[in-house]
């Protein structure tokens, strides 16, 4: 467990979106937070952008804010505003923007961070499509070598969201997903198969209100439209808090099944792009085909929800 002697360094890239800001408070709370990069994604970055912002502001996150890649790589931007709202964050009534973004723009950002803070062990932990941390990689070949790992959530075992077996991060840039699976370094992977498993029920939205400041108002009322919108989807109450996931498979490993699976990118597949093709068979042979990443099963939700509570209760409120 992470102590605050033993706090990880990290670098959060984020497209807010609900989970994300819960991911942002984690990591606030459970990580030496040196930078937010945001992305297209959930939203535009138009969007994504002054989410983080106001994010930093409701919860008094103070680390610096840079904008990044408004969109993929390769393919037209695509966003989740039947998940997330039009604004990327619906639900609460957003606050003006007090903050602004840094000057240097997110790749820059990255890279110099890195460098920066090299001998504290720094993770990238990117919670949307994969832009900004494959662009940082390819303008910085050394990269790979100067951090820590990368903690991501994206991608899953067994099905999709956005399209049958493609997840939305991973869906919305492949290129950028093959780049970074394939960077050579330590690399985790939290996915559907994990992240549905940890799903909002009313009596944790009823427990974070009952906080009684005006962040747990917000922090109520973005779990509950996330959960309704998700409801309408799927047939029953609950979002699943997929972005915190990859937070805590840096700051609290144990919750999780970590296990080395080979993980390869479909780029071509007319019904499978995006796909993250988990490699589940009990014995590989070729080389190619040895583990790049440490895939994350079965999940401690209580201990999840629990630790996010008490971040949640820990953050100062605007």
């Amino acid at each position: 467990m992470s102590t605050a002697a033993k706090r990880p360094t990290m670098i959060v890239d984020c497209d807010p979106g609900h989970d994300d800001v819960f991911a942002l408070v984690v990591a606030n709370h459970y990580a030496n937070l040196i930078g937010i990069t945001a992305v297209h994604g959930n939203a535009p970055l138009s969007r994504t952008l002054p989410n983080a912002l106001i994010s930093c502001d409701v919860f008094g996150i103070s680390a610096p804010v840079f904008a990044g890649a408004d969109r993929p790589l390769v393919a037209p931007p695509r966003n989740a505003p039947h998940i997330h709202g039009e604004s990327g964050l619906g639900g609460p009534k957003l606050p003006p923007v007090r903050r602004t973004a840094e000057k240097a723009g997110a790749v820059e950002a990255i890279i110099e961070l890195v460098r920066k803070h090299e001998g504290e062990g720094v993770w990238l932990a990117p919670l949307g499509p994969l832009t900004n941390i494959a662009l940082a990689l390819r303008a910085a070949p050394d990269l790979g070598k100067r951090i820590a790992g990368i903690s991501l959530m994206g991608g899953g075992t067994l099905h999709g969201n956005r399209a049958p077996h493609a997840e939305f991060n991973i869906w919305a840039d492949p290129e950028a997903a093959s780049t970074v699976f394939n960077y050579g370094g330590p690399l985790k992977m939290v996915g559907l198969n994990t992240t549905h498993q940890v799903v909002i029920t009313k009596e944790f939205v009823q427990r974070v209100l009952s906080l009684g400041t005006p962040s747990a108002k917000f922090a109520a009322e973005l779990l509950d439209f996330f959960s309704t919108t998700y409801g309408e989807q799927l047939g029953t109450y609950g979002g699943p808090l997929h972005d915190p996931c990859a937070i805590f498979a840096v700051t609290h490993p144990h919750l999780f099944d970590l296990r080395e699976k080979r993980v390869d990118i479909e780029l071509h597949g007319e019904f499978t792009r995006g796909m993250t093709a988990v490699d589940e068979r009990p014995i590989v042979q070729s080389k190619k085909e040895k583990p790049n990443a440490l895939v994350a099963y079965e999940p401690k939700s209580a201990e999840i929800f629990q630790l996010i509570y008490e971040a949640l209760a820990t953050a100062p409120s605007a």
